[in-house]
């Protein structure tokens, strides 16, 4: 592996805290804190993204070295290893200074095409940030986030990805739940990589401890490296910059709705500057449509991050950045109206979405209500979202709706709920005659937008239980179907999820340390 070309020019350019110690406390006035990775003894290499190593230039496995890189045991001398410093509001409160608890950079990577690519590790040991925790990650939630990651990205939506998955060889201690019921999971370290990790809790830190000087050449960087579309020399280029992290940012959030995944944790301290899908906690697709689903217990009883609510969750954090850009921005009426068109540009774009899934070549004036008619048929019928349109793709002109759509419903359809599946088909089949596409376009436009594969939670229940017993078997078959979410590559995968795992731990609903 090319690890003699990873650098840290995020060292060189920002304030920080050069003394590695690991004491978790305040750091004033620094984007980051130098920290040493843990060093794990035994550690044992459980996946290798070997195709996106060689993508991002790092390449492969060549000797024990290359290894101990990836299971952070030990590292080469020119890869000095870094925390960063955020803040970010949670739940809608203010947290102050936060930071990576949980994460450490080994820096950055160009490969031969001159893409620059960041790499850190998860749970390879406490920083200055890690709020009275170890810094450690346990087998259960890197799965979770290296199958997640990677699933998100073979589904064409934007996200961090994940490089390698290790198990350390220590035991550590978790309560899952936070009910007071701590037990010993086995660790696990994961790498993972970005464009970029900024979040919109780094310029919030710096703008709240009013260092404008700091917050002024991070957003040049920001600009500079992520945003070549941005005129650096314009006046407006601050401006430009958050209308453009709004646009995406709103894309972002179609993006979700469109395959039903639901964050769990919209803090402003989990938001990527480059509207990525980052920190994968309490995160789940969608079984049974439901707008008011969460899949995070410490977002209960409020449903904040509930699913329905992400497009306007996504709009009040970035009030929260607006506010820590003002000091560059200075401009009320600007930052208003770009917040403001955030609505309106999200229910567009959702609406373009939406004519897509149900195969539609356009977006009528009449498509609104029945959008929110599907809506209400899926959430009152207890409809799977996924299979639901994987049904319609296969509608037959004279079928026995029944029988078609039997696999689809949680519950069994009194005849008055069938009556109104009939009403909604018949509307639907209506709809489509309006097209002005053949009926094979119009499936592929279907089939394009929605995924045959979702990575749901009781799957990865059933994954994370395999491996803790050393088998691998459905962690690889998982990565197979992953990389194929648009096509049924095993019809297994393609059921709801079993009633048996309905009030299992871990299969719908988790905590935020998950």
């Amino acid at each position: 592996m090319n690890l003699d070309q990873i650098t840290q020019p995020f060292l060189e350019q920002f304030p920080g805290d050069f003394s590695g110690n690991a004491r978790q406390r305040q750091t004033p006035k620094v984007l980051f804190s130098t920290i040493e990775i843990m060093g794990f003894e035994k550690p044992e290499l459980i996946a290798f993204n070997e195709k996106l190593s060689e993508e991002i230039g790092l390449g492969k496995i060549e000797n024990d070295k290359d290894l101990a890189f990836l299971n952070a045991a030990s590292l080469p001398e020119n890869i000095k290893t870094y925390a960063t410093a955020y803040a970010g509001h949670q739940f809608g409160n203010w947290a102050g200074q936060l930071g990576d608890g949980r994460a450490i950079y080994a820096g950055e990577i160009q490969n031969k095409d001159g893409k620059k690519t960041e790499i850190q590790w998860k749970g390879a040991g406490a920083t200055p940030y890690s709020r009275h925790a170890d810094g450690r990650a346990v087998l259960r939630s890197s799965v979770r986030e290296y199958l997640m990651s990677e699933a998100m990205h073979h589904l064409g939506i934007p996200t961090t990805r994940a490089l390698s998955l290790s198990l350390t060889g220590e035991n550590v201690m978790r309560d899952m739940m936070y009910d007071g019921n701590p037990e010993y999971e086995k660790g696990a370290v994961m790498l993972r990589t970005a464009e970029s990790f900024l979040r919109f809790g780094h310029f919030e830190l710096i703008s709240a401890q009013k260092e404008i000087e700091t917050l002024q050449k991070l957003t040049d960087f920001t600009i500079e490296n992520y945003f070549p579309e941005i005129d650096s020399q314009s006046e407006n280029k601050y401006a430009d910059l958050f209308q453009t992290i709004s646009e995406r940012t709103d894309d972002l959030m179609v993006e979700w709705y469109r395959v039903g995944f639901v964050h769990g944790v919209m803090n402003t301290d989990n938001m990527s500057i480059l509207s990525l899908t980052i920190d994968y906690g309490p995160f789940s697709f969608l079984d049974e449509y439901d707008l008011n689903f969460t899949p995070n217990t410490t977002d209960l009883p409020g449903r904040r991050y509930a699913f329905g609510n992400q497009g306007k969750i996504a709009q009040w954090n970035l009030w929260q950045l607006a506010n820590a850009l003002f000091p560059l921005i200075k401009d009320e009426k600007v930052l208003e109206k770009i917040l403001n068109d955030f609505t309106e540009m999200f229910w567009t774009k959702h609406d373009v979405m939406m004519a897509k899934k149900f195969g539609f070549d356009t977006v009528l004036e009449s498509d609104g209500p029945f959008f929110t008619d599907a809506q209400k048929v899926m959430e009152d019928l207890k409809a799977d979202y996924t299979l639901f349109f994987n049904q319609l793709e296969t509608l037959p002109e004279n079928s026995d709706l029944k029988a078609h759509f039997e696999t689809v419903f949680y519950d069994r359809l009194t005849d008055d709920q069938f009556k109104i599946l009939e009403n909604f088909i018949k509307t639907y089949r209506e709809r489509l005659e309006q097209n002005m596409i053949s009926g094979e376009e119009s499936l592929a436009l279907m089939q394009k937008n929605n995924p045959k594969f979702i990575l749901r939670n009781y799957i990865l229940f059933e994954c994370i239980n395999e491996l803790n017993e050393g088998k691998k078997d459905l962690f690889n078959k998982i990565l197979i179907a992953l990389e194929n979410p648009y096509k049924e590559i095993y019809p297994e995968f393609s059921k709801k999820r079993p009633p048996i795992y309905n009030d299992q731990t871990g299969c719908s609903t988790l905590s935020c340390s998950s």
